[in-house]
């Protein structure tokens, strides 16, 4: 697992192509036919990204992207850096360059940026639901398909942290490699025949009995699945440290109070990413527009 609290932005060779696909596929192939039209090609404007409610801002610089690559000569001053808990009308950056950049990069930007700062601002919000106990808030892979590097840095803007990235970098025997392997222990030893000393392994058990199974077979982190808050109690008991204890299972803001006082190590919560609403940002043209 990575619990790295870096707010770090992907690296551009990584942002840039999420981004010009997203511009390509607006573009089609006769780009922006409304704004060639009405902006004649001179034509200079300045605009204000604002949020239109309260949130986490995630997202800027694939915003700012948005903009460069349709037009260098763009300008973007951030106001507000990702991270940041803003009140409904807060100005996130401003904008200045020509205006058919402006207007045909506007659309690819806000998608963007409400989209991750949507994820950032729910995280938060289950964030601030376990603060005071031990508990990190962490995503998992369900993602949208080519976002889950973004998505997951969104979550960490939030205030939560990673789960694995993707299959390659940590082990989590699931109940099908149980079934497959003909149970707990056959599973667990093939896994630990094959990882590689960096390898982390761990282990799904949806009953007490499954834990203690698991315990015995010495797993690195155990994921506690669907059990009541007095069950998750029980099992950090019966763990005592020897393992990371992972809950996960329609967690929510509401109940991930009560799920962290059991004393698990880690909440896992796949609706951050796959279910966030977005967060209702703007882009307007200012009054005064530059000669």
């Amino acid at each position: 697992m990575n619990f790295a609290p870096s707010l770090a932005p992907p690296h551009r060779l990584l942002l840039e192509p999420l981004v010009r696909s997203a511009l390509l596929e607006d573009l089609g192939r006769a780009g922006d036919v409304t704004s060639d039209a009405i902006a004649p090609p001179d034509a200079r404007a300045r605009a204000v990204l604002a949020a239109r409610q309260k949130g986490v801002i995630a997202g800027l610089e694939l915003a700012r992207l948005a903009f460069e690559l349709v037009d260098p000569r763009v300008s973007f001053i951030v106001e507000h850096d990702d991270g940041a808990h803003v009140a409904a009308g807060a100005r996130l950056a401003t904008l200045e360059g020509p205006a058919r950049a402006i207007l045909t990069a506007e659309r690819t930007a806000l998608n963007f940026l409400s989209h991750l700062s949507g994820i950032a601002t729910v995280t938060a919000s289950i964030v601030a639901a376990v603060s005071g106990s031990n508990a990190r808030v962490v995503c998992t892979r369900k993602t949208t398909p080519g976002l889950r590097a973004v998505e997951k840095y969104a979550v960490r803007a939030g205030g939560g942290a990673n789960h694995r990235f993707g299959l390659d970098d940590a082990m989590l025997i699931k109940d099908n490699h149980v079934a497959l392997a003909g149970s707990v222990g056959e599973a667990v030893r093939r896994a630990k025949a094959a990882a590689g000393h960096l390898v982390k392994i761990e282990l799904e058990v949806d009953t007490l009995e499954q834990l203690a199974e698991a315990l015995d077979q010495g797993v690195d982190a155990v994921l506690l699945d669907n059990m009541t808050p007095d069950a998750l109690r029980e099992a950090v008991t019966l763990i005592d440290g020897r393992a990371i204890s992972e809950a996960s299972g329609r967690i929510t803001a509401q109940t991930a109070a009560a799920v962290a006082a059991t004393g698990v190590d880690v909440i896992s919560v796949g609706w951050l990413t796959h279910s966030a609403p977005i967060l209702d940002i703007g882009l307007d043209f200012e009054a005064d527009q530059p000669a």
